[in-house]
């Protein structure tokens, strides 16, 4: 009985050792893999360097540049050097753009076309300002707040911008003060004075119109 108690357990002990050697195979060959993935990684990295290296001539020494003061100026890591290579002065330190105002400046402030379109915008606000008697009369305060708001925005910059001389900016402001009052009566629904301020207000832009 002794004797195939231990046949037992010595059968059961070595059922056990093939899957130990089993699991550090497995082991083993996911960790192999794993270094074979690594390394196909870095060789695909190295190809995409190799273009870049290319450039180089042979007996070269390296070309850098730290913020175009120091080292090469025209070297690949600068680029524009940070302006110690330019021609003409750039906007700032950090830009490879030109100043503003200068001919290759990609924006110049109240270029003819800028201006053409804050006209634009003004001739819509006037054909928009005729309506609001009308809506007045009908009380119907929500489309003179509506187009008082809706559109008014774009009038509001084309007006600022556009306002140049002292009365200009005097009408701009007279303006403003119409359509905020305008605004204001159709919220209270005063009819009387709503119609003052709608009249007023196209009035005004008329008059700054006329000085552009």
């Amino acid at each position: 009985m002794k004797i195939a108690i231990v046949a037992t357990l010595f059968a059961s002990a070595s059922a056990f050792a093939p899957q130990a050697n089993n699991a550090r195979q497995t082991v083993s060959m996911q960790a192999e893999n794993s270094r074979r993935e690594a390394l196909s990684t870095i060789a695909a990295a190295g190809a995409v360097i190799l273009p870049a290296a290319a450039n180089a001539a042979a007996g070269e020494s390296p070309r850098f540049s730290v913020f175009g003061l120091i080292g090469d100026g025209g070297s690949y890591s600068e680029g524009a050097a940070y302006g110690s290579d330019q021609s003409s002065p750039l906007y700032s330190p950090y830009s490879v753009y030109g100043t503003v105002g200068s001919p290759d400046a990609l924006y110049e402030s109240g270029n003819s076309a800028e201006v053409a379109r804050k006209k634009g915008f003004i001739a819509e606000s006037q054909k928009r300002l005729t309506k609001l008697p009308g809506y007045v009369e009908k009380k119907e305060w929500f489309n003179v707040k509506d187009e008082l708001t809706r559109y008014m925005y774009e009038t509001r910059g084309a007006v600022r911008g556009l306002a140049k001389t002292p009365e200009q900016k005097k009408l701009a402001k007279q303006f403003f003060q119409a359509i905020e009052e305008a605004s204001l009566q159709a919220t209270l629904k005063n009819g009387d004075k709503c119609a003052a301020a709608s009249v007023e207000s196209a009035k005004l832009l008329d008059q700054f119109a006329k000085t552009l």
